[in-house]
């Protein structure tokens, strides 16, 4: 075969470098061989879960019946999809509501930008038994599509309503002394034995004022609104450092911008894109910063941040707040792609900002070094806004003056549940920050809570025994920085699993059905439910 000029490797190794025996031909094929045997284990033992752990599907919508009780979901986003898919396996009617404009599941990530991702291994985000992802870290697409997959395959397209929800109340057949039962809307023809609002942290995007930024000559977006905007060689400016921030900055640069430059007012942890790592920082039981914490914070400042340590926090420990997850932010800022500004912005010109400059142990506000830093585009890392919960009944979460008596989100039980009524539930609706991951097993271990209390009245708390378990976690927590209930760790969230078993023994019979879905008297899960398409 002849070889083509000015290179060692023939025409045929170029279209086909997997038939090369050059040294990069052999290193491609057994690179390539090695990933494909990796790529087929993971989806074998996703498929092995699925298999197991998936409930039944649905009969038909015609077929079903309110034995068990009829249970209303709010959001079809990744956590109300998934509770509604667990109700409805499990021999629940559901009703599942969400006003999204193009009628379609899939919460915040339908609203983000194409390249936005996991950032923790999908291992970890296995927020249903039957999702089979394609690769460690998919992007938003197979996001929405396994949402999409898990809708449609339990029917609950079916009984889906596009309508927001404004008001949630009492029906009038409630008794003193018991669980409430609730009509959506003010729609008296349907009663539901109990009420998910599943509608996660992010809202609208988040928009704050900024001083004169009318006076930018530029292209002005919201972070997660980048797909269509022309990057290609400009100058970026992104306000704020948080996981959209830098995000935003990779966008940026996988399109081709000039350069990147991250304010920000405060710095925030940065942990590893690796599986291992993320899970060791979340095995921590007791969900707050110890006299050992220092010990992960040196470990990631020396072989993470390594010659970057001065961006990383100077007193807020690793377990006081949600960390970043990214491998490759570091890398740009070592490269130069990306520039790092620590300090306050403080006016907005045609072509450029004033910002100033603040050394790593300052505050928000403290004098610095004025400069200006020029630049084409300005972007909004600014998050998303909060969604309300105003829709729920006030009386659900009494807040007093005194914070020894505030039942108010994040203070329910098992962080979830209203301390006056357990048949409303926020799963994903109502913590703040945590080392764990928002699309987990533990969205199905709640819907399982939650249907055991409606299937077996005696295991259900009363509103005393919620509220005293809430005063216990402040008790033992009370001096922890983020607060009681603003922050935890996924280990932690298991121990309250457990807990929640032993402290009332007539809940044991179902602890396997609530922990992983198997026994309880209810449906095995059956081979239909996890077919792939």
């Amino acid at each position: 075969m002849p070889r083509s000029e000015g290179s060692d490797v023939t025409a045929v190794e170029l279209e086909h470098p997997r038939l090369s025996l050059s040294p990069k031909g052999v290193i491609y094929t057994i690179t390539s061989l090695i990933n494909e045997i990796v790529s087929f284990i993971y989806r074998f033992v996703q498929h092995c879960i699925a298999f197991v752990f998936a409930p039944s599907l649905p009969p038909p919508q015609d077929q079903r019946n309110a034995a068990y009780g009829h249970v209303a979901v709010i959001g079809a986003g990744v956590s109300g999809v998934s509770t509604a898919a667990h109700l409805i396996g499990n021999g629940f009617l559901v009703t599942l509501y969400d006003d999204s404009p193009a009628k379609a599941p899939g919460g915040v990530w339908a609203r983000v930008n194409k390249t936005s991702g996991l950032q923790l291994n999908s291992m970890l985000y296995r927020f249903f038994p039957a999702v089979i992802w394609s690769k460690a870290y998919p992007h938003r697409d197979e996001v929405v599509g396994e949402v999409e997959k898990v809708w449609t395959r339990y029917g609950l397209d079916a009984c889906t309503r596009w309508e927001k929800v404004t008001k949630v109340e009492r029906h009038h057949s409630d008794k003193k002394g018991e669980r409430s039962r609730w009509i959506i809307n003010g729609d008296q023809t349907t009663v539901f034995d109990a009420v998910f609002a599943t509608i996660g942290t992010c809202g609208a995007p988040k928009r704050i004022d900024v001083k004169n930024l009318e006076r930018w000559r530029g292209k002005v977006a919201h972070s997660s609104q980048l797909d269509d905007l022309d990057l290609e060689g400009k100058r970026v400016i992104v306000l704020g450092s948080g996981a959209s921030g830098v995000e935003a900055a990779e966008t940026a640069l996988a399109n081709n911008a000039k350069h990147v430059t991250v304010l920000a007012r405060s710095d925030k942890w940065i942990i590893p894109r690796n599986f291992v790592v993320d899970t060791l920082l979340a095995l921590q039981p007791l969900g707050r910063q110890t006299p050992l914490s220092f010990i992960p914070e040196w470990l990631l400042r020396t072989f993470h941040y390594r010659d970057l340590q001065d961006i990383s926090p100077y007193k807020k420990g690793v377990y006081a707040g949600t960390p970043i997850v990214n491998n490759s932010f570091l890398e740009h800022i070592r490269q130069g792609r990306v520039t790092y500004a620590r300090g306050d912005l403080i006016d907005v010109m045609g072509d450029g900002v004033k910002f100033s400059y603040r050394p790593r142990e300052s505050k928000a506000g403290d004098e610095g070094d004025l400069k200006t830093i020029r630049g084409d585009v300005f972007v909004l890392a600014t998050g998303f806004e909060r969604p309300s919960l105003d829709f729920l009944p006030k009386d659900l979460f009494p807040k007093e003056s005194d914070k020894l008596h505030d039942y108010a989100p994040p203070n329910l039980y098992l962080q979830v549940f209203s301390t006056e009524d357990w048949s409303i539930c926020l799963t994903n609706a109502a913590y703040k920050d945590a080392i764990a991951t928002v699309g987990h097993v533990h969205i199905g271990i709640y819907a399982r809570i939650l249907m055991t209390f409606l299937k077996h009245p005696e295991t259900a708390p009363s509103p005393a025994s919620m509220k005293l378990w809430v005063d216990v976690i402040r008790w033992i927590k009370e001096t922890a920085p983020a607060g009681s209930f603003e922050f935890f760790t996924f280990a932690e969230l298991t121990i309250w699993f457990l807990g929640f078993h032993l402290l009332k023994l007539s809940r044991l019979p179902y602890f396997m059905f609530v922990l992983n879905g198997l026994g309880g008297g209810w449906p095995r899960a059956s081979k239909q439910a996890i077919k792939t398409g």
